[in-house]
């Protein structure tokens, strides 16, 4: 059991018999009466996002995952197909339970694989990731590291902010969790 007041997110909880995951959480307190939390937590199997709320110190089943090592293979139509580096086992995983991971996968990338009662329910990638720009507008002369940004494709085909002087085919790194440029790769 877990304290609704130790809410965090990424923090996985059984609520009305499914699993989910608290995406962000608030405490609130009132001037007069007794304080609660509002958090918005995701529905591991139906994927939907929903705002709960709950008295302070209220006490909900905690649910505890299981961490292996995959190794991304290809994809198929919206199946994704991992390996357990372990037991070579391949596995299939659907664009729905990735989410936005899809965005940064490439071929031979080792992620963490999150697995609940031996099912598979997501996976979190490697905190940053070096990928190519296939495509943004040419940088001007005089652009500088502190000048603006522009939209660039990456190689996975994900579009993100770079700055001006970013060019096609530079390697640049990327923020997994955000999706924001974090600097050129040399």
């Amino acid at each position: 059991m877990i304290s609704v007041n130790d809410f965090r997110s990424g923090v996985h909880v059984l609520l009305d018999g499914d699993l989910h995951t608290v995406i962000e959480s608030q405490h609130v307190k009132r001037g007069r009466g007794s304080a609660y939390v509002r958090a918005k937590v995701r529905n591991l199997r139906t994927g939907a996002i929903v705002e709960k709320t709950f008295m302070a110190g209220e006490r909900v089943p905690q649910a505890f995952l299981e961490k292996r090592d995959l190794q991304y293979l290809y994809q198929s139509g919206d199946e994704y197909v991992f390996m357990d580096q372990e037991t070579y086992e391949q596995m299939e995983l659907s664009r729905g339970v990735l989410g936005d991971a899809v965005r940064f996968l490439q071929e031979n990338m080792t992620v963490a694989g999150i697995f609940y009662e031996g099912r598979p329910i997501g996976i979190d990638l490697p905190t940053s990731v070096e990928l190519a720009v296939v495509e943004t507008a040419p940088g001007v002369r005089g652009d500088t590291v502190s000048g603006g940004t522009k939209p660039a494709t990456l190689e996975t085909g994900a579009v993100i902010q770079v700055p001006l002087f970013v060019e096609t085919g530079r390697r640049v790194r990327v923020d997994t969790r955000t999706g924001q440029y974090l600097e050129r790769v040399r």
